[in-house]
C-alpha cells in the first residue's frame, strides 16, 4: 500500500510550534523541513504550506498560495497533530452535553475523589468538558446469584457482551429524553456524549438515545459503549466527553486542511497518526484517540530506527522539547496504557507510554530558599527564554548558551521583536550576573541566618558555600546539572518499576534539546550508548512515513482463563481478529498484508493488577487457548514486574484486544557516506564543564564522513539540533548518517562536605530518588490490595540520628510520623541493633499512627563505624492485623488492644533472618481479648512484610552505593544541608507571617480553638519569634483522652503540623526534620493529642488528625475549614468486606473558592468506581452527586459536599467511623459555616434513623444507607462579592502538565 512511485509522499508532524516535513521525492531521494505552526501573514495551514513549497521547488512548477494544490503527483499524505491536545489544553473544544444516568449527574465532577495537587489548598482542577447535563430516568443492575432483595415485581433480564445477566430496573423513556435533547439543542449545543451505568456490557439503552439524538440533529453524538467499552464509568466518561468534545474540531481542521488541495484529497490515500502509534484513516480519525498524535510518531520512529541499529538492545526514547521532555521505552513491543490522564482529563483508550517531564529547553529557573529548581515553569514559545530577545525568563536553553554549548552563528535570524536578529548571548549573561548576586547575597544571608538561630542538622559543617561566591558559568552549570537529574528520576521510575536494569538500555535521543544533554543523562543513569538519529529534528514526522495502518478492536470480558472457557475466548477472539481483517481489507490491504496479535487483559482473582498480555514468544498448546498460552505468558511478565506469582489463584480475563496491522510503512534507506578524509571542525570554540572552559571542535552533521570517530569535547550541529559530544565521549557516524556516541565514564570530581549550592539540589534528587525505588520494590514484592493497588504505603530515609531526610511519596497522615518511630527504636534498642537487624513497630508510642499502619525499619551499618550511619523505613497500611472487626478498624474501640496486634520494638529480622513463627504469634495474640480475633489474613501479612524488608534492602543498597560515590562524610553533609533548606524555608514564611502579623495587629501570638463532635475541645496558641523565624506551637489546653477511639498519638498531630507548614510555604521543599526545626511542639500528656499508652487510637488517624488541621489553619487565618472528616464506611459480611473514605466540601480561601466533592488536607483516597463496587459487592449505587447549598456562603464560597446512596442487596454489618456531624466546618472573616454531616438509614421498612456520627449496625436487603458529607465554610462576608461567583480557573496551558505510567503510579500513591 505504501508504494507509490514516481509520486511525492509526504509525513507531517504538525505540532504546538513547528511542523515538520518529511518528504520522498520520485526518484527516492528524501527531504526534510522544517516551518512555523502558525504564521497567518504568510499562509493559512502549516502542513498545506510545507507540500506546497517541497513540490514548487522540487518540480519547477508554480503552485500558487492562494489557489487549492494540485494533487496528481501526491502519493500519499500521513499526519501528526496536536490539535485535539491543544483544543483539550485550551479548553477550546465543542459545546458538549452529558446524558448521564439519573443519580449521576456530579459523577465526572467528582471523578476519583482525589486532588491533584496534595498541598494546593485552592484545590485547582481543570472544569469538566460538558457545558449542560441530562440525568435520564433509566437503570440496569447486574445480576448476583445470593441477592436477596425484596422483588415487588419481575425485571426484564438481558445479557450483556461479557456474558454477564443484568437486569433493567427503570426502561428507557424516549419521550422525555427528547424533550430534553430539545431543550439542549435549542440551546446552541449540537455535540452529546452519553454514558448510562453498566453501558460497556450492555448498550441497548444507549444505542437508543444515540439513535433519537442523531434524529434530532446533533452533529456529534459519542456513546461510551462504542469509544470504549471497558468496565469503570468514570473514565469511561471522561472518554466519551472528550470524543464528543475534539471530534468536531477535528473535523473543522480536516475541512479546512482538505480544502486547501484540489478535490479535498479525495484521491490521495491520507492518514493520520493516533495515540496508540497506528495510522489511521481520515474519515475514522477522532478526539479519544488523537491526544498522542503528535508524540506517538517520534516514539514509532526510535523503536524502528535504534532497536534494530543498537543490536535489539532495549531503548529509551528521549524527545526533549521546548516546554517539556518526553520518555518512554522500546524493546521489542511498544508499550501501551490503557488509561492515562491529560490536561486534567483521564482517558480510557490504548496510549503509548509516553512520560511527559517538566524539564525542555524553555523550563525556567528560579533560586529557591537555598536551592538551585528547573520548571515545571515554561517561558513557552512566546516570550520565550531571555536570549530570544522578547523580555523573557531565564531557562535552561539560556544555561547552555551562557556555557557555550549553543553557538548563536550557527542559527537563523528569526529573534527579536521583529523576528530578524540572532539569539543574545548579552541577554543570557545579563540576566546570569543578576541571578549569580542574588545567589551570593543569599548564601552569604543564610550563613548568618543560622549563626544567629545555632540550627545546624550537618553534623559540625557550616552552612555556606565553600567558595567566596559562585562566578556565572558555576550557576549555569548547576542549572543544567539539576535539570539532567529532574529528568533521570522518570527514566529511572520507568524502567524499574517493570523490573529492568536502567543501565542496560540505548539512549534514542530526538528533539531540538536533548543533544545537549544526552551524554551527560547517558552517563548518570549508567548508559553506554547514545543513538541519534540523522532525521532526529523531525523523528516525529520520519516515525509516521514508518508506521503501520492499525486498526484495534476490544470488548469486555468475564470469562476465567481456563480449559472449560477456552472454546468461548477462541470464538470471541476469532470474531475480533475477522473484524479487524475485513475492516483493513476494505482499505485497500491483502491479506498478505494484514497481521494481527491478540491480547487479553488479564488479572489474579481477588485483585485489580491486571496485565494486557500478548502470547507472543509462548506458543498455543493442549492447555491453552489457540491464540497461544497466555497463562505462561501472564505468569512470566508478572514474575518479571512484581517479583512473584500466586499459583492456586484463578486467572481472569477482563477484556480480549486484537490489534491488526496493515504492513504500509516505508523502509527505512540507509546510504553510505564513506569518507576518504577525517572528519575537519568547522571552527573551534571555548565550552564551559566541570573542569572549566575546554577547546571544543564544531563539526557539522552534513559534513561528516562515516567511520570516523570524533573525540569529546566536540558540538555536532544540523539544522534543527546541537549535539554535544562531552569529555571522555566518542561519536561516529554510521552507514546510514546517523550519530552513535559511546559514553564513557566520568572523571570522579571529589566533593567535600563543605556546601555546594548545586550539590544541595543533586542530592535532594537522589535521596527522593532512594526512598521512590524502595517504594517501587515493595510495591512490586507485595502481595496485598491496600499496597500493590491502592499503594497504601511510604518509604523513607533517616539520618543516624532518625531525623528525617527524605519521604516519598507524600501520604499527609505519615508525612515526618515515621521519624518519631525510627528515633523510638534509637532510643529503645541504642547498641542492640546489629547488621542483619530489622525493627517492627506500629504502637502509637513508638510514633505510630494506628495499629494497622506497620513500620519496618532497618539500619545502615558501614563497615568500620560501630553504629548505623543511616535508616531506612517503610510504612505500608496492613488491611487486617486482627482486633474487634474485619479490616481492624472498629468504630466503637475503647482500648489499643480491641484494634488489632501491637508491636513496640519487634525484631522482625534477626542476623539476616525472617522470624516467621515469632511475628505469626505475635499477630494472632489479640485473640486472647473478648470479642477480638487475630489476624485474618495472615498469608497476606507475611508477604507483605517481606516485601518491606526487601524494599529497605534495596534502600540500603542504594544509601550504600551513594557513600561508595562520595564517601559517607559528604553524604551525611549533604543530608544535614537538605534538612536545613527546609528548616530555612518554614523560617521564611514564619518572618513573612509574623512581618504581617504585627504590621495589622501589632501582636505576634495568634490562638484558635475548634471541637470535635462530642465536645472535646482542640486548642492552639501559637508564640512566633520575627527575629528568629521559630515559633512554638502550644496545646496545652487541649481536652483530654477520650473513651472512644478519636484519641491521636503525638505523631499525628507532627504529620499534621508538617502538612500545615507545607501549605502555607507554598513552594515544593524537602520534607524532612528540618521542617520542624524551627518550631516547638508543647503537648499535655494524657489529652486527645497525647493519649496513654493504652488508649484507643484509630479514629485519631482518620479524623482528629483532620481537626488538628483546621485548629491550625484557624490560627494563621490561611483558609476556612474544610470538610475536617474522611467519612469512613466500611461494610462486610463473612464473605466480603469493603471501605472506603468519602469526599466533601474544601473550605474557601482569600482568593478562590472552595471545591466541591473532593478530599482533603490529610486523606486523598480515590474511590472504588461505581460500576466495580456494583460488581464486586452486594450492594447498588443509587446516587453520587454534590449536595447542593452546603457549603458556606460568602465572597468566596465553600465547597458543597456529597451526597452518596448505598442499597444493600445481602446482609451485612455496616459500621460508620466520621466527624462534623454536630460542629459545622467553620467560615473565615465573615464567611459562613457549611452544613454539618448527616448520616442516615432508611430500612426497607419505611423507618429512618438517624445513626450519628459513629454506628455499627446489622442492615437487611433493602436497607439503604444515606451519606451527606460536610461542605467546606466560606471566607469573606457574602455582600463583598455577589452569591457564589466563579473563581477564576487557571488556564492548563500556563501550567506544566506531566502524564504518562510515572505520573499515574504517583498520582495514585498520592491519592492514598
Amino acid at each position: 500500500m505504501a508504494e507509490t512511485k514516481g509520486k511525492f509522499d509526504f509525513a507531517i508532524d504538525r505540532g504546538g510550534t513547528f511542523t515538520d516535513v518529511f518528504a520522498r521525492l520520485p526518484d527516492g531521494r528524501e527531504r526534510v523541513l522544517k516551518l512555523l505552526s502558525r504564521d497567518p501573514q504568510n499562509y493559512k495551514d502549516a502542513p498545506t504550506e510545507g507540500i506546497r513549497r517541497v513540490l514548487e521547488e522540487e518540480t519547477g512548477r508554480a503552485f500558487p498560495r492562494h489557489q487549492p494544490v494540485d494533487t496528481s503527483s501526491i502519493g500519499w499524505i500521513r499526519m501528526g497533530t496536536t490539535v485535539a491536545t491543544n483544543a483539550l489544553l485550551e479548553r477550546e473544544g465543542e459545546r458538549t452535553a452529558l446524558l448521564v444516568t439519573k443519580g449521576f449527574k456530579d459523577l465526572l465532577h467528582i471523578g476519583t475523589q482525589a486532588r491533584p495537587k496534595l498541598f494546593d489548598l485552592e484545590v485547582a482542577m481543570p472544569d469538566v468538558l460538558y457545558e449542560e447535563v441530562i440525568e435520564v430516568d433509566e437503570r440496569v443492575v447486574l445480576q448476583q446469584d445470593d441477592c436477596l432483595l425484596p422483588r415487588k415485581d419481575a425485571k426484564r433480564v438481558v445479557t450483556g457482551s461479557t456474558g454477564d445477566s443484568l437486569e433493567v430496573w427503570q426502561e428507557l423513556d424516549l419521550e422525555c429524553v427528547e424533550k430534553d435533547l430539545r431543550g439542549v439543542l435549542s440551546r446552541g449545543i449540537t455535540s452529546l456524549a452519553v454514558l448510562l451505568l453498566h453501558s460497556y456490557t450492555w448498550c441497548d439503552h444507549e444505542k437508543a438515545v444515540g439513535a433519537l439524538a442523531r434524529s434530532l440533529g446533533f452533529t456529534q453524538v459519542s456513546l461510551s459503549s462504542e469509544v470504549m467499552p471497558m468496565v469503570r464509568v468514570v473514565p469511561r466518561g471522561y472518554t466519551v466527553c472528550a470524543d464528543a468534545y475534539l471530534t468536531p474540531k477535528i473535523r473543522q481542521y480536516l475541512k479546512g486542511f482538505t480544502s486547501g488541495f484540489e478535490g479535498g484529497l479525495k484521491e490521495v490515500d491520507v492518514l493520520f497518526m493516533q495515540s496508540d502509534g497506528g495510522l489511521t484513516p481520515m474519515d475514522q480519525f477522532c478526539g479519544s484517540r488523537a491526544i498522542l498524535s503528535g508524540p506517538a510518531g517520534g516514539v514509532v520512529g526510535y523503536a524502528i530506527t535504534s532497536y534494530s541499529q543498537m543490536e535489539k538492545m532495549p531503548v529509551i526514547g528521549f524527545d526533549m522539547g521546548g516546554t517539556s521532555t518526553d520518555v518512554s521505552r522500546y524493546a521489542g513491543q511498544y508499550e501501551h496504557v490503557f488509561e492515562a490522564t491529560t490536561a486534567g482529563v483521564t482517558l480510557q483508550a490504548p496510549q503509548l507510554d509516553i512520560n511527559t517531564v517538566a524539564a525542555g529547553g524553555g523550563s525556567r529557573l528560579f533560586f529557591r530558599s537555598g536551592m538551585f529548581v528547573v520548571g515545571p515553569e515554561s517561558a513557552g514559545a512566546h516570550p520565550g527564554p531571555a536570549c530570544y530577545r522578547k523580555g523573557g525568563p531565564l531557562t535552561v536553553t539560556d544555561a547552555n548558551l551562557a556555557l557555550g554549548r549553543l553557538l548563536p552563528s550557527f542559527f537563523p535570524k528569526i529573534f527579536g521583536p521583529g523576528e530578524n536578529e540572532p539569539l543574545s548571548s548579552e541577554e543570557t549573561m545579563k540576566h546570569f550576573r543578576h541571578l549569580t548576586q542574588e545567589i551570593n547575597l543569599s548564601l552569604i544571608s543564610n550563613q548568618s541566618q543560622v549563626s544567629t538561630t545555632g540550627a545546624n542538622h550537618s553534623h559540625g559543617h557550616a552552612l555556606p558555600d565553600s567558595r567566596s561566591e559562585m562566578s556565572v558559568e558555576d550557576v549555569a552549570m548547576g542549572f543544567i546539572h539539576v535539570a539532567n537529574e529532574a529528568m533521570c528520576r522518570p527514566i529511572r521510575a520507568l524502567t524499574q518499576a517493570k523490573g529492568h536494569d536502567t543501565s542496560q538500555h540505548a539512549l534514542a535521543c530526538f528533539g531540538g534539546a536533548g543533544g545537549q544533554h544526552a551524554c551527560a543523562i547517558a552517563r548518570a543513569l549508567g548508559m553506554k550508548t547514545v543513538f541519534i538519529h540523522k532525521y532526529s529534528g523531525v523523528l516525529s514526522a520520519y516515525g509516521l512515513a514508518l508506521a503501520d495502518v492499525v486498526e484495534e478492536v476490544q470488548e469486555p470480558c468475564s470469562l476465567q482463563y481456563e480449559q472449560r472457557c477456552f472454546g468461548e475466548l477462541d470464538r470471541r477472539v476469532e470474531q475480533l481478529s475477522k473484524r479487524c481483517h475485513d475492516t483493513l481489507g476494505a482499505r485497500g490491504f491483502d491479506s498478505g498484508q494484514v497481521t494481527t496479535e491478540v491480547f487479553l487483559h488479564l488479572r489474579y482473582k481477588g485483585t485489580d493488577c491486571a496485565l494486557m498480555v500478548t502470547a507472543a514468544g509462548s506458543p498455543s498448546d493442549a492447555q491453552s487457548c489457540r491464540a497461544g498460552d497466555f497463562r505462561s505468558a501472564f505468569t512470566k511478565r508478572y514474575l518479571k514486574e512484581f517479583g512473584f506469582t500466586i499459583p492456586d489463584r484463578a486467572i481472569m480475563v477482563d477484556d480480549i484486544r486484537v490489534r491488526g496491522c496493515g504492513i504500509s510503512g516505508i523502509k527505512s534507506v540507509y546510504k553510505t557516506k564513506m569518507g576518504s578524509g577525517h572528519a575537519k571542525p568547522v571552527t573551534t570554540t571555548k565550552c564551559y564543564f566541570d573542569d572549566g572552559y575546554l577547546d571544543t571542535s564544531v563539526y557539522l552533521w552534513e559534513e561528516l564522513p562515516c567511520g570516523h570517530n570524533i573525540q569529546g569535547p566536540a558540538i555536532i550541529i544540523d539544522k534543527n539540533s546541537t549535539i554535544l559530544v562531552e569529555p571522555c565521549c566518542e561519536a561516529r557516524l554510521t552507514e546510514g548518517g546517523d550519530v552513535c556516541i559511546t559514553v564513557g565514564s566520568d572523571p570522579h570530581c571529589a566533593l567535600g562536605t563543605e556546601l555546594n549550592t548545586v550539590q544541595l539540589s543533586i542530592f535532594s534528587h537522589r535521596f527522593m530518588s532512594i526512598a521512590e525505588q524502595m517504594g517501587r520494590v515493595l510495591q512490586r514484592t507485595s502481595i496485598s490490595t491496600n499496597i500493590k493497588e491502592r499503594l497504601d504505603f511510604s518509604c523513607a530515609v533517616f539520618g543516624p540520628d532518625g531525623g528525617l531526610v527524605s519521604n516519598a511519596p507524600h501520604i499527609p497522615v505519615h508525612l515526618g510520623a515515621m521519624q518519631e518511630t525510627v528515633q523510638h527504636q534509637i532510643r529503645s534498642l541504642g547498641n542492640e541493633l546489629r547488621e542483619g537487624d530489622v525493627i517492627l513497630s506500629n504502637h502509637p508510642c513508638a510514633g505510630g499512627s494506628h495499629l494497622p499502619d506497620l513500620t519496618v525499619i532497618t539500619p545502615v551499618f558501614r563497615k568500620g563505624v560501630s553504629r548505623p550511619v543511616f535508616f531506612v523505613a517503610s510504612r505500608g497500611h496492613h488491611a487486617d492485623i486482627g482486633g474487634m472487626t474485619p479490616g481492624s478498624m472498629p468504630p466503637h474501640s475503647t482500648s489499643l488492644q480491641q484494634e488489632g496486634a501491637v508491636f513496640f520494638s519487634f525484631k522482625l529480622v534477626t542476623g539476616g533472618v525472617f522470624q516467621e513463627e515469632a511475628v505469626t504469634e505475635a499477630l494472632m495474640a489479640p485473640a486472647q481479648y473478648p470479642d477480638c480475633s487475630g489476624t485474618r489474613n495472615l498469608h497476606d501479612n507475611l508477604s507483605d512484610l517481606r516485601a518491606q524488608v526487601a524494599a529497605n534492602q534495596r534502600g540500603s543498597q542504594l544509601v550504600g552505593e551513594l557513600i561508595d560515590s562520595y564517601g559517607l562524610a559528604v553524604v551525611q553533609a549533604y543530608m544535614g544541608y537538605i534538612q536545613s533548606n527546609a528548616e530555612l524555608a518554614v523560617r521564611d514564611m514564619l518572618r513573612d507571617f509574623a512581618r504581617r502579623r504585627r504590621q495589622q495587629t501589632g501582636s505576634l501570638e495568634v490562638e484558635s480553638e475548634d471541637f470535635m463532635d462530642d465536645g472535646t475541645p482542640i486548642r492552639l496558641r501559637v508564640q512566633i519569634n520575627e527575629e528568629e523565624g521559630s515559633a512554638v506551637f502550644d496545646f496545652t489546653r487541649t481536652g483530654t483522652e477520650v473513651w472512644g477511639n478519636c484519641n491521636a498519638p503525638r505523631a499525628i498531630t507532627l504529620s499534621a503540623l508538617i502538612y500545615c507548614l507545607r501549605c502555607m510555604v507554598g513552594q515544593d521543599i524537602p520534607l524532612n526534620q528540618g521542617c520542624l526545626a524551627p518550631i516547638k511542639v508543647i503537648i499535655p500528656p494524657g489529652s486527645i493529642l497525647q493519649p496513654s499508652q493504652d488508649a484507643a487510637v484509630v479514629g485519631g488517624n482518620v479524623l482528629t488528625s483532620q481537626r488538628v488541621v483546621d485548629v491550625i489553619f484557624r490560627a494563621f487565618e490561611v483558609c476556612a475549614a474544610s470538610q475536617g472528616c474522611m467519612n469512613n464506611i466500611s461494610f462486610g459480611s463473612e464473605s466480603t468486606g469493603y471501605y472506603e473514605t468519602v469526599a466533601g466540601g474544601a473550605g474557601a480561601g482569600p482568593g478562590w473558592n472552595g471545591r466541591s466533592g473532593v478530599h482533603s488536607h490529610m486523606t486523598n483516597t480515590r474511590i472504588t468506581d461505581p460500576e466495580i463496587l456494583e460488581k464486586r459487592y452486594p450492594v447498588i449505587l443509587e446516587q453520587f452527586s454534590l449536595r447542593p447549598g452546603s457549603g458556606g456562603a460568602g465572597s468566596h464560597c465553600g465547597g458543597d459536599g456529597v451526597i452518596r446512596k448505598l442499597l444493600f442487596r445481602n446482609k451485612v454489618i455496616l459500621s460508620v467511623l466520621t466527624e462534623r456531624r454536630s460542629i459545622c466546618p467553620y467560615g473565615l472573616q465573615g464567611g459562613e459555616d457549611g452544613a454539618a454531616g448527616l448520616n442516615l438509614l432508611h430500612r426497607a421498612n419505611g423507618r429512618v434513623l438517624n445513626l450519628g456520627a459513629k454506628a455499627s449496625i446489622s442492615l437487611h436487603p433493602g436497607d439503604m444507607f444515606c451519606l451527606y458529607t460536610p461542605g467546606g465554610g466560606g471566607y469573606g462576608r457574602e455582600e463583598e462579592a455577589n452569591r457564589r461567583p466563579r473563581s477564576k480557573l487557571r488556564r492548563l496551558n500556563e501550567t506544566f502538565l506531566e502524564r504518562g505510567s510515572v505520573f499515574e503510579y504517583r498520582m495514585a500513591q498520592e491519592g492514598v
